[in-house]
């Protein structure tokens, strides 16, 4: 059974740092793209950080660059993500995603799988 977990979420202060975590299982992680992203209440999911499955090429979203940072883990088939300098628009439940292509396209068709979102918030 295919699942990506994601963990490390939670109540964060203004200018804090925070650490997700994606756990994938049911596949092999090596041959995919993990996208990381995140939906804000009243507002559409967008993405976050994108990392490829060939040479670790990355993308930000430009509210994220500088601040933002993904890696992986195949060995332990985990995605991060790291944020740092954390506002209050940083706020939502934080996605992550496989797929074939890192992308910051945040239509679910451009990633195969999802997982159930951690929640932020970034409060004082």
């Amino acid at each position: 059974q295919v699942q990506l977990v994601e963990s490390g979420g939670g109540l964060v202060h203004p200018g804090g740092s925070l650490s997700l975590s994606c756990a994938a299982s049911g596949f092999t992680v090596d041959d995919y793209a993990f996208g990381w992203f995140r939906q804000a209440p009243g507002k559409e999911r967008e993405g976050v950080a994108a990392i490829s499955p060939v040479d670790d090429d990355t993308i930000y979203a430009d509210s994220a660059k500088g601040r933002a940072t993904i890696s992986r883990d195949n060995s332990k088939n985990t995605a991060y993500l790291q944020m740092s300098g954390l506002k209050p628009e940083d706020t939502g439940v934080y996605y992550c995603a496989a797929g074939p292509l890192a992308t910051l396209n945040p239509n679910r068709r451009r990633y195969n799988y999802w997982g159930q979102g951690t929640q932020v918030t970034v409060s004082s």
